[in-house]
């Protein structure tokens, strides 16, 4: 285990199976059930490992390393790191994966730590540090979205390949993603715990997201809530009356029931007659039917 012959380079992968290899290597589950844990290619001096300059994650808890550095007193490191050779240090190796244990084994004051060689490329390393982040840390919604969008931009990963991997539906990648289509001050919230994912996916398709989010926190309203005040009739500023509808004519009524008919949903076209322009609004019962409807439109 201690030998430090060249590991073989592996042939290229394709996506997908590849995705899921390399989720195998940094399955969580492994961390607590030594048994399922895979077998390290070798015991490496700690002083031998180099982080990796271009990790995604910048900040570790200084409590949490101490606390995992004390688990690892008593129990060892049943996960091994994840490292390649360091392609610009001859005789070391960089992290891939596996920093958090790294630092802890440190603090610890361990001398060698086990490890799984890989010969992986520079975008395979941004591929498995970005994988490791969402599995293992405790990322707040618009970071794990975050995360889930740098896999589907950078490496061509698509929300049914990134489900099967990861062991989540679909519809949580989807609706996830979608959190990034809020305005800022809702994504901060969002970050700072103030609102929980419920909450602001309840307030995607409002235009008036920002100020539903702030009534939201202060009132601290449920998900529920939430859902029925972003659904609210539109009012006259101050008459809390609904807006009347004008009677619309019978070419716009066909269009909305044609278009209602191949979406399956209610739909409304508004024409403005001076300008020739308009608007299409389509409403959906939940956010299963706004995800098939994402899907229909090819988005």
């Amino acid at each position: 285990m201690t030998s430090d012959s060249p590991t073989p380079r592996r042939d290229k992968r394709g996506l997908g199976r590849g995705l899921s290899a390399l989720m195998a290597d940094i399955n969580p589950a492994s961390e607590v059930d030594p048994a399922s844990a895979p077998r390290p290619d070798r015991l490496i001096p700690i002083e031998r490992i180099r982080p990796n300059p271009d990790q995604p994650r910048r900040s570790f808890s200084q409590s949490a390393l101490e606390d995992l550095a004390q688990s690892i007193q008593e129990k060892g490191i049943i996960q091994p790191l994840i490292v390649r050779p360091d392609p610009t240090v001859a005789d070391s190796y960089q992290l891939v994966a596996g920093e958090r244990r790294w630092r802890a084994a440190q603090l610890a004051q361990l001398h060698e730590v086990p490890a799984l060689v890989r010969d992986f490329d520079d975008t395979e390393v941004l591929e498995v540090a970005i994988i490791e982040n969402i599995q293992r840390a405790d990322l707040n919604p618009i970071e794990e979205a975050m995360g889930y969008r740098q896999l589907m931009d950078r490496f061509g990963h698509t929300q049914e390949k990134l489900a099967q991997a990861m062991g989540k539906s679909r519809s949580h990648i989807a609706n996830t993603l979608r959190l990034t289509t809020l305005p800022e001050p809702v994504q901060d919230m969002l970050r700072a715990g103030q609102l929980s994912a419920g909450h602001a996916r309840a307030l995607i398709t409002s235009d008036r997201a920002t100020e539903l989010a702030r009534i939201v926190v202060a009132k601290g309203l449920s998900v529920r809530e939430a859902e029925k005040l972003a659904a609210g009739p539109a009012s006259n500023p101050g008459s809390g009356q609904k807006r009347p509808h004008p009677q619309k004519d019978a070419d716009t009524a066909e269009l909305e029931r044609s278009i209602s008919a191949v979406l399956k949903m209610p739909v409304s076209v508004e024409y403005d007659a001076g300008t020739g322009g308009g608007r299409i609004s389509i409403r959906y019962r939940d956010l299963q039917q706004l995800d098939d409807l994402v899907q229909l439109l090819g988005a």
